[in-house]
């Protein structure tokens, strides 16, 4: 189901490492990204893949995409921001791709250096499509992770059902809909969790979103939800990604992001950013050691520990996806 991790010979280990820079270009407030097709002459020429090139030596990577894109699509970025990084081992090179998000740019887009180029819908996921149908095809083997993380919405809404009772907390989810749900009740007995996550999921799913359940893979799987939200625990314990469409984790420490990035996970929450009331002698870690923690990371991470809708921009400033929150949504 999922793209498994390329295991490099040794031969491919000691191979020089290429360093590229990769732009996510966004239109329409968001709604739309770029992408541009490999020409005759190139490895896997008629890919379609992200612009963007590789990063020179003494160069750094975001100095390095404003010049690719210059290059290639003849504009100039004025506003971007760090996204995810990929490491991935072709037959002919090992490459780190570091993937920038552009939002703003000056001059006219035209593909010098590609054959051809496309816009697409961020939301191509939604509306209760194949989660492992691409968009467009062949798209480039490494890009391939990207294009799914670009579905994932900027807000993980966590349920709360246990503090503000379950009709309260249906009510909230069908007037606000969020498109991706975590349903966490801790404080529910088993048998009121798994009714009220099957409400969830019927609701969520109604209106074309998705839903987690924080607990096991048997339960998830119980419950109609499309994937499972593991513990920091749970997640240590994991000898290969549960075989569900979604997957994410809960993450505080380097090496939790490390496992969860080495089970090809579809994304992780980190925390506590700020105080919270659920954790409130918590020391929270702020944005700076946030930004620190997530950088280079192969997975979209959502910030979690007293966000608001608020925080969104301030969470992407720093490389992450978006916000996650119990209350704030």
């Amino acid at each position: 189901m999922k793209e498994k991790p390329l295991i490099a010979s040794g031969a491919q280990i000691e191979a020089k490492l290429t360093r590229v820079s990769a732009a996510v270009i966004f239109r329409n407030d968001g709604m739309e990204y770029l992408l541009a097709q490999r020409p005759p002459g190139k490895a896997y020429a008629g890919y379609w893949e992200f612009p963007g090139g590789k990063v020179e030596f003494g160069e750094h990577f975001a100095d390095a995409l404003v010049r690719e894109l210059q290059e290639e699509l003849g504009i100039t970025v004025t506003a971007m921001t760090p996204w995810v990084t990929r490491h991935f081992v072709y037959p002919h090179a090992r490459v780190e791709i570091r993937f920038f998000r552009v939002t703003a740019w000056e001059g006219e887009l035209h593909p010098h250096e590609h054959t051809d180029m496309t816009w697409l819908e961020t939301c191509w996921m939604a509306g209760g499509k194949n989660l492992e149908q691409m968009p467009v095809s062949p798209v480039l083997p490494a890009n391939t992770p990207i294009l799914r993380a670009l579905a994932l919405p900027s807000v993980y809404a966590v349920t709360n059902a246990g503090e503000s009772d379950v009709p309260a907390e249906l009510a909230r989810i069908e007037r606000v809909r969020p498109m991706l749900v975590q349903v966490r009740e801790k404080s529910l007995d088993t048998e009121a969790r798994q009714a009220f996550a099957r409400q969830v999921v019927a609701l969520v799913h109604s209106y074309g979103g998705y839903v987690l359940l924080n607990g096991s893979v048997d339960e998830a799987v119980a419950v109609g939800a499309d994937g499972v939200h593991l513990s920091s625990i749970a997640l240590m314990a994991c000898a290969q990604r549960p075989d569900l469409p979604l997957v994410f984790a809960s993450c505080h420490t380097p090496d939790q992001l490390l496992k969860a990035s080495s089970l090809g996970l579809d994304a992780v929450v980190l925390g506590s950013v700020k105080s919270t009331q659920t954790h409130p002698g918590q020391a929270p870690l702020g944005w700076e050691a946030f930004a620190n923690l997530i950088e280079g990371c192969a997975l979209p991470v959502y910030a979690i520990g007293g966000m608001t809708r608020a925080d969104v921009s301030d969470a992407m400033m720093t490389g992450a996806q978006g916000v996650a929150m119990m209350r704030g949504w």
